[in-house]
């Protein structure tokens, strides 16, 4: 007989596991809505060519892309920020600003699987657009923040590391890059880190350096400088044409304004300048950033940034626009790693003991009764032993154990055990839901 495996890269979540990711979803629900962001969602099945328009064709090889029956090319979404770009455009007029949403929803990517890296994943996804000012950028990193620490992380165990598109773009073409070079120069800067620093040159030579070792120094020189003051010196001491000044200085500015506000909200020791981070996706526009986890095995929780021109790139009206998304698979290994998983108790509130089928009736009556109040109410569905039925109540962790015994019966009342104390009294069967509903709110 054939045995049945789940695919690769995909995961079953038994009900232990269910509750964990529930409560990982739950605490990013309740820091979102703390900081006024609206949940939505969108089809987990997208049109190809909106996929294709936000990332390029090379985008296809990572998709679970396929004809659907009526002739569309179509793909299971990878991420959700090209749909988040389609419903917000396709409203914009019609939306109060900033928009402030966020999502929690499944994404499916065909790429080798291997530690932290699923074909089937989680995300957190939380974005703020039309409004141009830092205050957003800020927001979205404070978001990402308290999100970690209300997970369990501590300071010191992840850092947010700072960079800026546009100030690399303005610096890059400063060193004789431009257009779609400039471009195309951010991406090898952004896979530096992974790459010898020979790769890194005849990168750059390919794209037209005309000095490339000298212009890698210059590289790698930025990349490692370590604030705003030591960025501006530096600066300071280049040969720069006056436009080229005046943008870099603009960027400096915009800097200082955002880390004042980081500062001002208390989180400059969760944040630091880090120009080794560039986001090797073209369209982000300016501010970006990643949260890496300092502890275990160094891997990025998260990461995000400004893509203030995609809205209208996907037809939609111009609109300003930050976000960030966060997986579940990293976040939950490191949280394993550091045994910060929580203990979850699922447990029952009562649990109806009872002898006989006329018992059972009655007992069956009232559970739904109690569940209508909001309790969960268990019960034996074989009709065992009450001694047996007792060892259940026991296991389901239930407050309260309800006797429905011969006795009871008879007498019309039910008698209720606190399974904690063992303290017993008895109850009318006509006041019982009212009198187990004040017992369990004491507690």
């Amino acid at each position: 007989m054939a045995t049945y495996k789940t695919l690769p890269g995909f995961r079953d979540f038994y009900p232990e596991d269910c509750s964990l990711r529930n409560h990982l979803f739950s605490v990013w629900r309740q820091t979102s809505k703390r900081f006024g962001f609206q949940e939505y969602d969108g089809p987990v099945l997208e049109s190809l060519e909106l996929l294709t328009a936000k990332s390029g064709q090379e985008i296809v090889g990572q998709l679970f892309n396929f004809e659907d029956k009526g002739g569309r090319a179509v793909t299971l979404r990878p991420e959700l920020t090209p749909t988040l770009a389609r419903m917000v455009g396709a409203k914009a007029n019609a939306l109060p600003r900033p928009v402030k949403w966020f999502s929690i929803g499944e994404n499916f990517r065909y790429e080798r699987q291997q530690k932290g890296r699923l074909r089937s994943f989680y995300q957190f996804n939380a974005d703020i657009l039309g409004e141009p000012g830092p205050i957003a950028d800020a927001e979205v990193i404070g978001l990402l923040v308290e999100s970690l620490c209300n997970q369990g992380l501590r300071a010191g165990e992840f850092i947010v590391r700072l960079s800026d598109r546009n100030l690399w773009y303005y610096f890059i073409e400063s060193l004789g890059f431009s257009g779609d070079q400039a471009t195309a120069a951010l991406g090898v800067i952004d896979k530096m880190e992974r790459m010898p620093p020979e790769k890194s040159e005849a990168a750059l030579a390919e794209l037209g350096a005309s000095d490339p070792a000298k212009v890698l120094q210059a590289i790698q020189e930025f990349q490692e400088l370590p604030d705003v003051c030591a960025i501006a010196a530096f600066l300071d001491k280049m040969d720069l044409a006056s436009d080229a000044r005046e943008k870099l200085n603009g960027r400096l500015e915009a800097w200082r304004e955002l880390l004042s506000l980081i500062d001002a909200a208390g989180l400059d020791h969760f944040v630091k300048v880090d120009l080794r981070i560039v986001r090797g996706l073209a369209y982000y526009t300016g501010f970006v950033f990643e949260a890496f986890q300092t502890v275990g095995k160094g891997r990025a929780l998260a990461g995000g940034g400004r893509y203030d021109d995609l809205i209208e790139k996907l037809g939609g009206a111009s609109m300003p626009a930050v976000g960030f998304g966060m997986g579940d698979v990293v976040l939950m290994d490191l949280l394993d790693e550091l045994k910060r998983l929580p203990k979850l108790i699922d447990k029952a509130d009562v649990f109806l003991v009872y002898s006989g089928d006329d018992a059972f009736k009655i007992a069956l009556a009232d559970a739904y009764a109690l569940r209508r109040q909001g309790l969960r109410a268990e019960l034996s569905y074989k009709g065992a032993g009450m001694g047996k039925q007792f060892k259940q109540a026991s296991s389901s962790g239930a407050d309260f154990a309800l006797v429905y015994g011969p006795e009871e019966l008879a007498q019309g009342i039910v008698t209720v055990k606190h399974m904690r104390s063992g303290e017993q009294q008895t109850v009318p069967s006509a006041q019982l839901v009212g009198s187990v509903l004040a017992l369990w709110r004491e507690g």
